[in-house]
Order: structure tokens, then sequence, then C-alpha cells
């Protein structure tokens, strides 16, 4: 056959290109500059390449064709030969991450708190504990590396729910998942601690990957195709081994639950979480989420859309018992880092609930909310509560650093009221609580199931919310109605302008997602179906 020159739609990439260029850059940075007048240039370049690539994803965004197919309607293109979809939902989990990595990048950059270093070990070959480690920590070395593999790690997360077929999903998967195992690891303070999330955080990650890859290879052999738009005509079209499929299915979503941290591939999610450097759980937290569900939709949706009552049931029981098992293991945990990482779990749970609510283009009423955009603005809500609820956490520090234990949050209420009620909006968020931006987000995914006839699903999810509400209210009157410990107390360091602005910048985002949210509803309504 003769070669056929590839074409690629380089506009509608340009985010991606912008982001994956601009790592490059960074990684040639660390190469010419030296180690002391690397760290500005590096955190210019980060934002620069952030708000481009934001700028370029709104423009992308407004210059979208629309499609109409099977009575859906879908705005957007297949590119990159079939490999990258640019659509309305692809469009819109950009913008998302790229405001959450925007965040990411000012508490990466953030120095104050730690008396003039950054939160990253200043050299992570160095053993913890010996004279190396020590001499570095005096002369405050620090790793800029921190910022390009932040950028490779944004770069996955806007492939990984773009991708058109399994390789390029893949590819995402590992583009997004090795920059997170190293940043992990790289904690100032606490390293064996960190060290320890990173090794759990890979070996766990390496499995669910082979997992992956071995789903895939069975849906290849099943399909004859790696592409969605190839596997969706041949689960439609029938024929074949089926249980061929239903195993790649599963092995497929294993890789996938464990990325957004659904039980029972939930293990690592507490231990990371707590040890990792806490501006790269907020970072993480938010944006593998993000990317994670829109991958997980895509291919249950498109790919496997005319299977949907064989892997239904499958994310039942996954929804069910991430939701209880979060929302029960959060009432028992002693420190802040693992109360919110198990909280995490139990999201992953209502995002799930919103999942099941898929239903036919002809079974929406008019104006009525899809899962597709219950799930969207959902992820909204969660990642901007998440990363200010982090942001606050890197703030509250005692003589070893941050200070998790919920003994040294007692009466933080009455020696930082502004921090506190700060944390308790975005805990009463997360609980659900009318006026602000998670109880919209609950609603949305709530409704939707219900039309699609998951009431025992959204039965749980009520009743694991109740729960919650519980562990969230104990936080709060820790801080507000509680003596301080006489062992000592966490006090409120004084931050930079970086970490300010973004706890102000979620807090308003909680707030007005949950007072005015018609806006964004409009625009994850109108952002359409995924092409298929």
């Amino acid at each position: 056959m003769p070669f056929v020159k590839p074409e690629l739609e380089y506009v509608e990439l340009l985010p991606l290109l912008i982001v994956l260029g601009g790592a490059c850059v960074g990684v040639l940075l660390e190469a010419v500059l030296p180690r002391g007048s690397r760290r500005v240039p590096q955190v210019v370049l980060s934002l620069l390449v952030v708000v481009g690539a934001l700028v370029a994803t709104v423009l992308v965004g407004t210059g979208l064709d629309t499609h109409v197919a099977g009575g859906q309607e879908a705005r957007g293109l297949v590119g990159a030969e079939g490999s990258v979809v640019v659509d309305g939902p692809t469009v819109y989990l950009w913008g998302l991450v790229l405001v959450f990595a925007l965040a990411g990048v000012a508490l990466f950059a953030e120095r104050r708190l730690e008396g003039g270093v950054s939160g990253f070990t200043g050299q992570a070959a160095a053993l913890p504990g010996t004279d190396t480690e020590r001499d570095a920590s005096t002369r405050g070395l620090e790793h800029t590396e921190v910022y390009p593999l932040l950028l490779f790690a944004v770069a996955g997360m806007l492939l990984f729910p773009a991708a058109g077929d399994l390789l390029t999903m893949f590819v995402a998967l590992e583009v997004l998942s090795l920059p997170l195992y190293v940043l992990c690891g790289l904690a100032r303070r606490r390293r064996l601690l960190s060290q320890e999330a990173a090794m759990k955080y890979f070996l766990l990650g390496a499995f669910s990957s082979g997992f992956f890859l071995y789903g895939a290879a069975l849906v290849y052999g099943y399909s004859g195709s790696m592409t969605f738009a190839g596997i969706n005509d041949a689960v439609r079209a029938g024929g074949g081994d089926r249980w061929l499929l239903l195993a790649g299915i599963a092995l497929l979503s294993v890789g996938l639950l464990f990325k957004v941290g659904a039980v029972p591939f939930q293990a690592w999610t507490p231990d990371v979480y707590q040890g990792a450097p806490t501006a790269v759980t907020a970072f993480m937290a938010a944006g593998t989420k993000v990317a994670a569900f829109g991958a997980l939709l895509r291919l249950l949706y498109v790919a496997f859309g005319g299977e949907r009552w064989s892997w239904e049931p499958m994310l039942w029981v996954v929804a069910i018992a991430s939701m209880l098992l979060g929302a029960v293991l959060a009432a028992v945990q002693d420190d802040v880092k693992r109360m919110l990482a198990y909280s995490s779990i139990a999201h992953t749970g209502f995002l799930l609930v919103g999942v099941l609510g898929v239903q036919a283009a002809g079974d929406l009423a008019v104006g009525q909310l899809s899962s597709l955009g219950s799930v969207l603005f959902y992820l909204t809500t969660y990642g901007f509560s998440m990363i200010g609820a982090f942001a606050i956490v890197t703030m509250v520090r005692d003589a070893g650093g941050e200070a998790t234990g919920f003994g040294r949050w007692a009466g933080l209420g009455r020696r930082s009221p502004l921090l506190a009620g700060a944390f308790a909006f975005f805990l009463l968020s997360m609980a659900g609580i009318p006026l602000t931006a998670g109880f919209i987000g609950k609603w949305a995914v709530f409704t939707t199931a219900l039309d699609a006839g998951a009431w025992p699903v959204v039965l749980v999810a009520i009743a694991a919310s109740i729960v919650a509400i519980g562990f969230y209210v104990r936080q709060i009157r820790l801080m507000f109605f509680t003596e301080a410990h006489p062992d000592g107390v966490g006090e409120v360091t004084r931050s930079s302008f970086l970490t300010s602005s973004t706890v102000v910048v979620c807090l308003a985002a909680t707030l007005l997602l949950g007072v005015v949210p018609g806006p964004v509803l409009d625009l994850v309504a109108g952002a359409g179906d995924f092409i298929r």
C-alpha cells in the first residue's frame, strides 16, 4: 500500500501541544541554567504555558462544528488520524484540568511557609536523616524539576479523556502517572513517609497499567480494532467470543477505577494523600480525578455503550462499596489528610452514581441534564473544594511542619477564624449542604441516576452522605468548639500571595457554584455529547 502522509489538526490540538512543548522547554532550562537561578524562569514558564493553553482551549471550544448522529448532538472532530477526539466534553475537561493546574503551579511555588524554601526536598537522592540531606536543606537547595514534571502530568491529563483509541489512552495513562509517582516522593519533611507513598503508588499503579494493557489486548482480540468507534461497531454487531469482551471490559475498568480511587482499588489513596507533599496531593486529587473520569466516561459510553447492561451491574457494586467504605473509614480517622483521602473515595462513589444515570438521548426531557453533564459539573465542584481544603492544610503548622493531626486543629477557629471558616465552608460543600457547590453537584448526579432507574444506588448515596455529614461536622466542631490540645496546637503560618489567592479563588468558586450554578450548568449542557 502507498504511504499516506498523516494529517494533524494543529489548531484543535493546540492546548495539548502548548503544554507538551512547555514541558520540554522546562527540561531544557534545567540543563542550561545554574541551579540557583532556575526557580523563577520555571515558575514563569509554567504559568505562561498553562494560561496559554487555557486561552487556546477557549478558542478551540468556540470554533467546534456541530454534528448530529443517532439523535444525539455532538460538537467537535476526530483528529490525529483517529487517535484524539476534540469534542465538547473534551474541551470542558481540558479547561477544568488547566484551571486546577494553575492552582497547582501556585501551590508548588509557595516558599514562605517553609521559611524561604519550597516544600520539596533539596536533594531527592540523599538518604533521609543523613548529613548530605541536612547539607542540602541548609543550603536551601530545591528541585525545580517539579515544574516540568507537573506540565508532563498535565499533558497526560489532557490526552487521557481525549483519547480515541485504547493505545492512545494507555500512553496518556502513563504520561500522567509517571510524573506523579516521582512528585509524591519529594516532600521536604517526613521523607520516609513520602518515599513510602511514592513506592506504593508506583507499584500499585504498575499493576493497574498491566491490567489495562491486558484488557486492551482482549478487547482487540474480540473486535479487531483499537479505536472506540470500531469497538462500538463490533459490540453492536455481536458475534465473536463474548466472554473475551467481558473479560476485556473488566480488566480495562480495573486500570481506570484505580486512577479514580474506587473500591476495591483504593488502598493507595490514604497513604499517598498523606505522604505526598500537600501541594502535589491537592493537584493530584483534583486533576487526576477529572482526567480519569473523563476517560472512563468515554470508554464506557462510546466504546462499550452497546454493552451497557453488562458493565452497569459492576458499577452498581463499585459505587455502593466506594460510598460506604469511604464514608465509614473517614469517620474514624484522626489525621486531616487521611480524612480528606477517604472522603475522596466516597466522592468517587457519588460520581459513579452519576455515571449510572446514562440514558438514551430520546429518553431525556427537554432541558434535562444528561449523566455526562451531571458528572462534569460534580467534577467542577469537587475539584475546587479539594484544592482549597488542601491549600489550607499547608498553612496549619507546628515545629515539625504541617500539623495534620486532629489534636493540632483543636481551637483553630479561635486562633484564626477566617482560615477555619474557609476550611469549614469547603467541608460543608463536600457534605452537600445547601448554598454550597457540593449540594448542586450531588443534586445533579442523584437526579440523573433516579431518572435512569438506579434508585437503590441513590438511596445508598443519601445514607453515605448522612454519614459523611457526621465526620465533616466533627471537624468543624473540633475547630470552633473544642479547647486547644494540652500537648500543643497547630498555628496558622502566613502564606504568600500564591497560596492565599488559591484559597480565595476556590472559596469564591465554591460559593458561586452553590448560589448561581446556572451559567456552569448551561456550559456543561452546551458541551453536548461525546462524538461516536
